[in-house]
């Protein structure tokens, strides 16, 4: 039997949300690509995120315009959805991760998010 391409089996590199917050102010930035839907998104996001939810996100990966020097964070909402979304994009070229525990854990953190 072959697994569907979202299968969040194993793992992928991942970044704590305040090592993510931390690199969001350096230079360069990394991308943003929230792999939830898209009431979850208009609940809370990181500010700068794009709102791709995973299942479209292969179809619509080259229409992004992600820069392939900059790395790219996948996020969704507790990180499950995340891990295959990573998973894509290091097969499209880009260095990537998600973030560790997703959007639960950046809000455990305390950190900004956008509503709306």
């Amino acid at each position: 039997m072959k697994l569907p391409w979202w299968f969040p089996f194993g793992s992928v590199p991942e970044l704590s949300a305040v090592e993510l917050n931390d690199r969001l102010r350096g230079r360069p930035a990394p991308q943003l690509v929230d792999v939830r839907t898209p009431a979850e998104f208009s609940q809370g996001r990181i500010r700068g995120a794009v709102n791709v939810p995973i299942g479209e996100l292969r179809g619509r990966l080259a229409t992004l315009k992600l820069d392939p020097a900059r790395p790219v964070v996948a996020v969704c909402l507790s990180g499950h959805r995340s891990v295959p979304a990573v998973r894509l994009l290091e097969r499209g070229g880009f260095e990537a991760a998600q973030l560790a525990g997703g959007m639960l854990a950046w809000r455990g953190a305390r950190l900004p998010e956008v509503k709306g």
